[in-house]
């Protein structure tokens, strides 16, 4: 119920009580009626009317919400709240938007069928409304950080039957592309062959993060959330790796360890990863320390692990994008 304000008609003429269905006269605002008293009548004998309680009171019309279509939207948007630290969505992105806000900006500005272009995506807020929409897209992003993360966020709100609906220009398809960008770009490296295993980069600075590339979290079948460490090396590989590495997942309690290479491990770095035995979960026997090569990963290998279920935890902070970019920037299109 909304309120018509009294002030067009100044009349002085008294809208009398004999005439009302309270049985009361009541009074016109100093300014007027905001319509002739004959619509009055109409609007009391159609019970439009909301009678004050007191006879000095003002007359309210009756609005009923599938009558009005309400205020049209203004440029000013403070109904779309930022997305705080305990927010659903949150990735931990620097520069993410909330989806309610790409939602309503693709809603206004394209139809279903349409093509979005975002040329700096990020952690992919509008590629995920876009896709939801059932519109195509194209993305662009100069770090394969944010390429790894718009893949992963699409298969958890997707499946991994999605990836075969697009495709990614200016990753490494090879071991030799990963030679390449190794080379040019460790930490684009470091970016890329976590996102090929749908882990994310570990939380704080470059060179201090205590022996952790990267995290992916599990959960048990009671519900206890494990986590797997994962270390990236792309150069010359030494058998200490494997020992360091297993250092690091016994003080941080995980449950398991991987070693992401470049180059073929020694013997020697095997033996030690299979010396630690294995995990036990309800989902079997997995390697508490495993060696993974690229070119496995590439060929379509997977690591030995509990089932994910889309539950994987995100950073807190997103390393910033080195100013140099050797490789060619990544690009998203939709099929």
């Amino acid at each position: 119920m909304g309120a018509a304000y009294p002030h067009r008609d100044r009349s002085t003429r008294l809208f009398q009580g004999h005439d009302t269905s309270d049985r009361k006269t009541y009074h016109p605002h100093v300014n007027g009626w905001s319509c002739d008293i004959e619509r009055m009548r109409t609007y009391d004998r159609e019970n439009r009317l909301q009678f004050p309680r007191k006879p000095d009171g003002q007359l309210r019309l009756k609005m009923y919400l599938d009558e009005s279509k309400g205020m049209h939207l203004q440029n000013l948007w403070d109904d779309i709240f930022p997305i705080n630290s305990q927010a659903q969505e949150r990735l931990g992105y620097p520069t993410q938007k909330p989806e309610a806000l790409l939602d309503r900006i693709i809603q206004a500005s394209s139809n279903e069928g349409d093509t979005i272009l975002d040329p700096f995506c990020g952690c992919g807020t509008t590629i995920a409304s876009a896709h939801r929409l059932k519109r195509r897209w194209i993305g662009i992003d100069i770090t394969h950080l944010a390429i790894s993360l718009i893949k992963q966020r699409l298969d958890d709100a997707h499946g991994e039957a999605i990836r075969e609906t697009y495709r990614v220009i200016g990753e490494p398809v090879s071991v030799a592309d990963a030679e390449v960008l190794a080379a040019s770009d460790p930490y684009q490296f470091q970016w890329w062959a976590l996102g090929l295993v749908g882990a994310r980069p570990a939380e704080g600075k470059k060179g201090a993060d205590k022996g952790i590339d990267g995290r992916i979290y599990f959960h048990e079948g009671d519900g206890t959330t494990r986590q797997i460490i994962l270390s990236v090396k792309a150069g010359k590989l030494h058998a200490p790796y494997v020992r360091d590495l297993r250092g690091v997942v016994e003080r941080e309690k995980a449950a398991l360890g991987v070693l992401l290479t470049l180059d073929e491990p020694t013997k020697a770095m095997r033996t030690e990863a299979a010396s630690a035995g294995f995990y036990a979960s309800p989902w079997g026997q997995h390697p508490k320390l495993q060696i993974v090569t690229v070119g496995d990963l590439l060929a379509g290998k997977r690591l030995d692990m509990p089932p994910v279920r889309q539950t994987s935890v995100t950073y807190k902070r997103a390393p910033k994008a080195l100013s140099k970019a050797a490789e060619q920037a990544p690009l998203y299109g939709k099929e």
